[in-house]
């Protein structure tokens, strides 16, 4: 993998990271000269296009297309063009939110991963069916998930913000991107990275049934603006296919996944063991949430939301991007540094996740605020920055060393 394209992400996962934890502060202290919601949208954005996005981009390119391929102009052009519209939604949606040069960026985002998508297309070659499907399924879902955003300008015109449609095509542009999009990515990442040979048959039936529940779950945030009883069954019918999709997903890799976790060290165990953990607690919470009243109350409590949210992109999806990393020495596990970095990182998450859910617990239980609920979840929260310049300063040293090797 290029050097610059890795430090370029984890540089966007370091700003995300940083404007989160802005966000906690002003939870602590009034910071008058930030807009709450806007630094928000300027958060959010970076983390999801700026990290996860170009990071998939970056893996998927190298793993996925032959040298000859890789070595086409084409892919560090595009690369380059879509960071130049993560730098302009990272300095416009805080001072802006949603106007004129911030929609400008995000629609050449837009319009970049549709020609990323095009390429990868014509250009991959997976080393097995399941690889394809899976990377081929994640692009089908990018693209589709995009007819939400066109959705939004319609919307504000014909009903207004407020309005059901509204936010139904935002819900619809996150509901793809997170569960199709990137978890499907992720999945195809991860199943190149076992390089074991897969029952196709019992692959087919996790694919379908992924498929299956990825858009039936999509009820959920429906059923939160459309009052009908049909959206809680259509949502319990996706969660229960999702709950047996990774009943075999786990009959898939049991056989092989031994001889995979034995040749990882130390590090690269936490982080997989760390990434799979929140995949187990992410569909558990899933059919949690399907308990009479909770389908509406997890959307009532933003603490429940932001806990979820986080889990997913930064336990799940991030969780597995730093094992590729890792595992493939584009970050060097034996490096003191960046194994404390990780640390660092993992111990803010699951201090952040665990004030997140007990502040939504006490909420739920009308118990009131935690105690010192804010100040806890910003001190938490320096974690995530922290551990990741480190691993940024470690990234930039091992670059170094490189150059230093290279010209002796």
């Amino acid at each position: 993998m290029k050097q610059h394209w890795l430090v370029t992400c984890f540089v966007n996962f370091f700003i995300a990271s940083v404007m989160g934890l802005l966000l906690r502060l002003m939870y602590v202290t009034p910071v008058e000269w930030i807009n709450f919601q806007f630094l928000l949208h300027g958060h959010s954005h970076v983390a999801m296009l700026g990290w996860v996005y170009l990071m998939l981009y970056s893996l998927i390119v190298h793993f996925f297309l032959n040298k000859e391929a890789q070595q086409k102009a084409v892919y560090n052009r595009l690369f380059w063009v879509t960071q130049f519209s993560v730098i302009g939604m990272m300095f416009r949606f805080p001072v802006e939110g949603y106007a004129l040069f911030s929609i400008a960026f995000s629609t050449l985002h837009i319009f970049c991963s549709y020609i990323f998508c095009r390429r990868i297309w014509k250009d991959a070659q997976p080393s097995s069916l399941s690889e394809e499907k899976l990377l081929r399924a994640a692009l089908v879902f990018m693209v589709v998930s995009t007819v939400g955003v066109w959705c939004l300008g319609p919307a504000v015109g014909l009903l207004g913000k407020a309005s059901a449609f509204y936010q139904i095509a935002i819900q619809f542009f996150l509901h793809f991107q997170f569960n199709g999009w990137f978890l499907f990515a992720v999945l195809a990442l991860f199943f190149n990275q076992l390089k074991a040979k897969i029952d196709e048959k019992n692959f087919q039936l996790f694919y379908s049934l992924l498929i299956a529940s990825t858009i039936l779950t999509l009820a959920l945030p429906v059923s939160w603006y459309l009052d009908n009883p049909v959206f809680y069954w259509i949502n319990a019918l996706g969660v229960t296919l999702q709950l047996v999709a990774f009943g075999v997903f786990i009959k898939i890799i049991k056989p092989k996944f031994h001889i995979f976790f034995s040749t990882l060290k130390r590090i690269e165990k936490l982080i997989y063991g760390f990434a799979l953990l929140s995949l187990g607690l992410k569909v558990g919470i899933q059919m949690v949430a399907l308990l009479p009243g909770l389908d509406q109350v997890s959307h009532q409590i933003r603490n429940f939301v932001i806990g979820y949210i986080h889990l997913t992109m930064l336990g799940i999806i991030s969780g597995f991007l730093l094992g590729f990393t890792l595992q493939n020495k584009f970050l060097n596990g034996t490096n003191i540094w960046v194994s404390l970095g990780l640390k660092i990182f993992l111990a803010g998450f699951v201090a952040t996740e665990m004030l997140l859910f007990m502040q939504g617990a006490y909420l739920f239980f009308g118990l009131g605020e935690f105690p010192m609920y804010h100040q806890n979840l910003f001190i938490a929260s320096i974690g995530l920055p922290t551990g990741l310049i480190i691993l940024i300063i470690s990234l930039f040293q091992s670059a170094e060393r490189i150059k230093i090797i290279a010209r002796d």
